[in-house]
């Protein structure tokens, strides 16, 4: 016998689960030093979100400036930092609407709406961010953006997917509060005969 059926109502915590994913990586994102790293060595340059670090190749201190100094720089900081609080409270929201007995679908729909919007200024400070400092800050040697940016981007494809699910789960409502019983799908030797 196999059953076909969403059991969604007992992995409803996956969605907010997500998001607490994706909040991980934006402070990962936000306190990490690998926006931009040297390549290879000698690891001369690293920049965080918030500055840029350089060192002579045989020197062990770090000379860093602030990236606060620039427009662009408050710009990115400014868009990904509103992005990153807007989804702590989407955050919130999902656990509040996920935790109530009769959950509000409209509500659900908002907060896809709202993590819509979270992506958008994500998206906006993540490609300011390389544009620019690739233009205003003289780089030495060969460098990559590294594992820190990388972090600021996988936040935010988990927070478009998230967006979809959300806005989409009132589609299957019934499904999802478990006001439709499985369908049962039985197929017995002596009515498949074929199949032997």
């Amino acid at each position: 016998m196999v059953v076909c059926g969403l059991a969604c109502w007992r992995c409803r915590w996956l969605l907010p689960l997500l998001l607490g994913l994706a909040i991980i990586m934006g402070i990962i994102a936000l306190a990490g030093r690998g926006w931009l790293e040297s390549e290879s060595a000698p690891y001369v340059q690293q920049a965080s979100l918030w500055e840029s670090c350089t060192r002579g190749e045989e020197d062990l201190n770090w000379n860093c400036e602030s990236l606060m100094d620039y427009g662009w720089g408050r710009a990115a900081a400014a868009t990904y930092l509103v992005g990153f609080v807007i989804l702590v409270i989407c955050f919130a929201l999902a656990v509040i609407a996920f935790s109530i007995e009769i959950l509000r679908f409209n509500f659900v729909r908002g907060i896809g709406g709202l993590l819509f919007v979270v992506a958008a200024f994500q998206i906006i400070g993540l490609v300011i961010y390389p544009v620019k400092f690739t233009e205003d800050i003289p780089l030495t040697g060969d460098n990559m953006f590294s594992w820190a940016y990388g972090f600021g981007w996988a936040s935010t494809v988990v927070v478009i997917g998230c967006a979809f699910f959300f806005c989409c789960l009132p589609n299957w409502e019934d499904e999802v509060l478990g006001n439709i019983k499985p369908t049962s799908y039985y197929s017995s030797p002596e009515r498949a005969p074929y199949l032997n």
